[in-house]
This record gives structure tokens, sequence and C-alpha cells, in this order.
């Protein structure tokens, strides 16, 4: 066993296979600054380790991510680092997109906004048949960033990504897997066996054979919608929130939150 220590999550490997948990049950493991950072160093820690083949991607306690922390959003930030910010996390969806395991999401309960960035960063999803999905960035009055346009685009289609980020309405696990965002669904007390399963059956297979498998999907996925323009998220967000009726919008949508 060789562990890691990092403060929003905990990180192990076990022969072949890596584990990333996303680990601040008490904030439905929110993504905050800190959190996008460490991901992003944990993305290169478990690539330091050419012995893994696998790392499958976790939340703890009652969800896999209830997606940006919104405790972060309502912080000012100094002028020109809200651009820089929100960059963070088109960063941290590139570093475990380009890791060089094959990457597992195991989802479980509210799988929200980065949340689901972080997902369709993944390789392969498996959830659970209770987990929820929503992408509610436009109530909030910003937009879809971190590069989840065309991550999204790209499992989903266009008219289906358009429909889930305007609407921002939930939707269920089995709509998740009937649109091939999920690759399997399991029953909530199986996620942990079936995901290890699937990760020691991974691990079974060639390092080189699976880098270049995954490596070879990934440069076609980007001839279908490349990410590369997405470096201009954080800008796009950055005039959302200077803008004032995306900002009414999120006040509106955050003052609901409050009194339900």
């Amino acid at each position: 066993m060789d562990d890691v220590v990092f403060t929003t999550l905990r990180v192990s490997v076990d022969g072949a296979v890596g584990r990333l948990v996303l680990d601040r049950p008490h904030r439905l493991n929110a993504l905050s600054r800190v959190a996008l950072r460490e991901l992003i160093e944990a993305a290169a820690w478990l690539d330091a380790r050419p012995a893994v083949k696998v790392t499958i991607v976790e939340g703890a306690g009652r969800a896999f991510s209830a997606g940006y922390d919104l405790e972060d959003f309502s912080v000012p930030e100094p002028d020109g680092a809200i651009a820089d910010g929100a960059d963070l996390g088109r960063r941290m969806a590139d570093a475990v997109t380009a890791m060089r395991s094959v990457t597992v999401a195991a989802v479980h309960g509210w799988c929200v906004g980065g949340g689901v960035v972080l997902a369709a960063a993944c390789d392969l999803r498996v959830a659970a048949t209770t987990a929820r999905f929503s992408i509610p960035e436009i109530e909030l009055g910003i937009p879809l960033a971190w590069g989840g346009i065309p991550r999204l685009t790209r499992e989903l289609g266009p008219a289906i990504t358009k429909e889930l980020v305007m609407t921002g309405r939930p939707f269920d696990a089995a709509e998740a897997h009937a649109l091939r965002f999920v690759n399997r669904l399991v029953a909530p007390e199986e996620l942990g066996p079936a995901t290890a399963e699937l990760a020691e059956l991974l691990a079974t297979r060639s390092s080189l054979t699976l880098v270049q498998t995954k490596r070879h999907v990934n440069a076609v996925a980007e001839e279908m919608g490349s990410t590369a323009g997405s470096g201009s998220d954080g800008f796009v967000f950055a005039a959302a929130v200077a803008d004032p009726e995306s900002r009414a919008v999120g006040r509106a949508y955050l003052g609901r939150r409050g009194s339900s």
C-alpha cells in the first residue's frame, strides 16, 4: 500500500489500482479551489507511478460531488483573479483526462455541475441506480465552464447537451445510462464491488495497450469536439459574474436554495 496525504482528498495505490476519493462529505464533496488544486496535484502524483493501470474516482459520504463550492463562489476575489480561479476547473478536468491510468468514476448520490464535468473527464463511469445528476450553472447566472461543454457534447450530442445545460433539470441514473453517459448501472450496495471488479479486470491488460487505446480514443474525441478553446471559459465566467442580469439570476437561485 502506498499512500499520500491531501486535505480534501484521499489518494492511495494498491498494486495496479489507484483510488482518488473526494473527501469533503460535510460539503457533499463540493469542489473548492483547494480541492481543484489538489486534484491536479493528485493526478500528477498518480501519473508518477507507472505501475498504476487504473484509478477509481469516487466521493466519500452521501454524494459523488455537489459541484463547484458555492462558499468559494460567494467569496469576493481580487480584480483579474475571477478568470484565473474559474480556470482551475478546466485545468483539473484536463489533468484527469490526461492521466496515464484508465480512470473509472464511481458515482453515487448527487453528481452536480462541476461534478458532472469531473465524471465526464474520466474514461469510464459506473453509477448506482439511485444516483442523480444536474447541471445548474445557468440557474446561477454563470456558463458551464471547465471544458464541460465540449466534453458533454462529445458524450451526449449537441441537442441533449443544450437541453440539460440550458434547463438545468435533474436527470436520474437510468436516463444517464440511456444517454450513454454512464457505462454501467448497479444497485447502490454493489457500486463498490462492481467498480473494483472492473478495475481489477482492466488491470489484467498490458499497460502499453491500455495507454495506447486511451490516447487513441481521446485523440478521436478531440477531433469530434476539441477542448482546446476551453481556456477562454474563465473569461466568459468572469463576464457573467460582472453582468447585472446574470448576477440577479444567481442571487434569485441562491435565495431559493436558502429558503428551501
